[in-house]
């Protein structure tokens, strides 16, 4: 008699199941520790990206991200795009009755893009001294691109819930990635969003600039309710790691992945990095900046869905700046402040001096790692 063939699964592990084991042989002071992050031409000092998310990057937030050393991703398909002032309607947004948010979205975001206003964002973070980063979906890739590449664009990212280089559709020809890459010239093409070895790999092979890596684990994405997807950061960072590795040893070409999504501390970034990854993209610890466009609140672009949302309004309340968000100085002891700081520190706790060295760090299976011997904070909290 046949025996039944059985579905097999493997454990999975997201931030909070994971430690980071510190150096064994020496460590290295803070200060002398390397953070930046190479995108195609560009170089940042930082390797943090801001998420394109309406309640984290207008105009205003792209422009200080990229003084202060990272990249900040404006979505083209948000409020920025549909509306000369935005304002009001990002006030609304935020005065909303958590009952009546999603629906308000939904007609707020039935307002048509337009074309005009791609161009004029681009410029105008340019104009400033920012570094122009721009997202879109795959539906609208290929006519957005060819705008924001005429206004120039330094960076063009197509982000979805989950993207794969080869995609079946009732379309004659979809997105090609190796032809969008070719359109774009010199301006880098990063890709996401993915959680597999196989994906990423394929993905890279496209041309491509770089990968996001995460699907679902957002503070404002509901797509694991609602689609029953995802991997949890740690092993989807892992596995997107190891597709780097593979592909930059069979072509010598290094394309950078960046974990995206459940960034709430300082622990979580630093877990990211010693995961694998060569930056983090940030959304709900900078809504809560004063320079966020969010007045206090974050939702993610599938928020608004006409059909099927997959996404909440979060009140992040308003109780900190970028400064202090990256550089600190800070009194607050729960890691949302100076993420740099506390990079740099568990960089040289473990003794690496850059990121591709921090990425070699040991981690173990540690799901007692913010309890054990945390009784009165538990109790307290």
């Amino acid at each position: 008699m046949s025996q039944p063939h059985f579905k097999e699964m493997r454990r999975a592990y997201g931030f909070d199941d994971v430690a980071i084991v510190p150096g064994g042989t020496h460590t290295i002071n803070p200060t002398l520790v390397e953070l930046s992050f190479k995108l195609a031409r560009f170089d940042f000092q930082l390797p943090f990206v801001a998420a394109a998310m309406d309640g984290v990057v207008d105009v205003d937030l792209a422009v200080a991200f990229s003084k202060a050393g990272g990249l900040a991703v404006l979505n083209l398909e948000g409020v920025q795009t549909r509306y000369d002032d935005p304002a009001p309607v990002l006030e609304e947004i935020a005065a909303a009755p958590k009952s009546e948010v999603t629906a308000l979205m939904q007609k707020v975001y039935s307002a048509p893009m337009r074309p005009d206003l791609i161009g004029e964002r681009i410029r105008q973070i340019k104009q400033a001294g920012g570094i122009a980063a721009v997202s879109a979906t795959p539906m609208n890739t290929k006519k957005f691109a060819a705008l924001a590449k005429e206004a120039g664009v330094d960076v063009f990212v197509v982000q979805s819930t989950v993207t794969s280089a080869r995609h079946i559709s009732t379309s004659e020809k979809g997105l090609i990635f190796d032809e969008l890459v070719r359109n774009m010239g010199d301006t880098p093409v990063v890709v996401g969003n993915t959680v597999t070895f196989s994906a990423t790999k394929e993905l890279m092979e496209t041309g491509i600039a770089a990968v996001l890596v995460g699907v679902g684990p957002g503070a404002a994405c509901t797509s694991r309710e609602v689609l029953g997807i995802g991997v949890p950061q740690v092993t989807a960072t892992i596995d997107a790691a190891a597709a780097r590795d593979t592909y930059y040893r069979e072509t010598g070409r290094y394309v950078p992945i960046v974990t995206d999504g459940g960034i709430t501390n300082g622990g979580a970034m630093c877990k990211a990095f010693a995961a694998g990854a060569d930056a983090v993209m940030l959304g709900s610890i900078l809504a809560a900046t004063e320079e966020a466009p969010g007045r206090g609140h974050h939702w993610g672009m599938a928020t608004p869905h006409g059909e099927l949302p997959r996404g909440t309004r979060v009140k992040v309340a308003i109780d900190t700046t970028l400064q202090q968000t990256l550089f600190g100085p800070t009194s607050r002891t729960d890691g949302r402040e100076n993420l740099v700081g506390a990079l740099r520190t568990a960089m040289g706790t473990c003794g690496a001096r850059t990121i591709r060295d921090f990425q070699k760090t040991e981690m173990v299976v540690a799901p007692a790692i913010k309890t054990e011997g945390k009784t009165y904070q538990i109790a307290q909290g």
